[in-house]
């Protein structure tokens, strides 16, 4: 629907945005590390390591052979055109979006896509919903609770499962993680069930990020400023991608170019993390100022283990 170059158009409300394949390729990057050669040696850089993305990786595909001539799905069929422009188009069936106008079309059967590894079966592995305590209002006049409450994090953290372990921090993790995409639609999250609250958050349903490079939306961060709370691994890695030796974009830009469909990002994107991680580290550097770093980062590790670079 878009091109690399293409910014969200500035009237576009954030649930009305695309969804873009590269934006799910670049967060799965942006989640995990890159092998790199440094000084002779090998060695394994991390970017923000948190490993909470299925894999992810960009394709190629062939419309007709790959798609239409294969699926056992009759409903799905039945949704593929030609184009008059002669394009091999469908739009599948989903709750919003699939309709003829918004069809996803070839040229003039090829089409860019994201693969995404399948999590575990339901059945193996059940997953739990939960709604973002600061979702926003989907709704073109109101503003949700936090958004006007400058003391909503209070009212978070004495709420189950936020008042005990370490999912606040999870949550913490995760709005940086959005805040260097710029994704504004993280309504929902998910967790495994079997584990109750000793668990993580799986970072899902990316799409939405990297639409703009030239505008940084802060209302993402108003979980971390109203709450003033950070993982020190988190922290020092957020300070090491800062280092020009370590630099975010140059790590993301490199990460990404073993992609099948490289260039996955407009280097405007890149840049523009690099940007927003300066006023990540800004908005910390603010609430240890307020409230004393003991306060505000979490000692969730060793402080003698080195998180920057690990030899192999």
């Amino acid at each position: 629907r878009q091109t690399r170059e293409q910014e969200t158009p500035p009237d576009f409300f954030y649930f009305s945005d695309y969804e873009r394949h590269n934006a799910e390729i670049a967060a799965f990057h942006l989640d995990r590390q890159v092998k790199s050669i440094c000084s002779k040696r090998k060695v394994e850089i991390l970017i923000l390591d948190f490993r909470r993305v299925p894999p992810v990786a960009g394709r190629l595909v062939n419309m007709t052979r790959e798609i239409r001539d294969v699926t056992r799905d009759k409903k799905l069929w039945r949704t593929f055109f030609i184009s008059p422009a002669n394009n091999i188009c469908f739009y599948g069936e989903c709750s919003y979006y699939c309709s003829t106008e918004h069809a996803l079309c070839g040229k003039p059967d090829q089409i860019e896509g994201s693969l995404a590894a399948f999590l575990p079966d339901l059945s193996l592995a059940k997953r739990k919903t939960w709604r973002n305590p600061w979702r926003r209002s989907y709704h073109k006049r109101k503003k949700a609770e936090w958004e006007v409450d400058p003391d909503y994090c209070e009212e978070v953290k004495q709420t189950p499962p936020y008042d005990s372990g370490t999912r606040i921090l999870d949550i913490m993790d995760m709005t940086v993680f959005d805040f260097l995409m710029g994704n504004m639609d993280r309504h929902h999250y998910e967790t495994f069930e079997k584990f109750g609250n000793e668990t993580f958050i799986i970072h899902l349903d990316n799409g939405r990020g990297f639409g703009k490079y030239s505008h940084d939306e802060l209302s993402i961060l108003v979980p971390l400023n109203q709450c003033c709370r950070i993982r020190k691994s988190t922290y020092l890695r957020l300070q090491l991608l800062a280092k020009e030796e370590y630099k975010l974009s140059l790590l993301m830009k490199e990460s990404l170019l073993k992609d099948k469909i490289a260039p996955v990002l407009y280097q405007p994107h890149l840049e523009a993390m690099d940007r927003r991680l300066r006023i990540v580290l800004k908005a910390v550097s603010d609430c240890i100022e307020k409230d004393g770093y003991d306060n505000v980062v979490e000692n969730d590790f060793n402080p003698d283990v080195n998180t920057g670079t690990t030899e192999r």
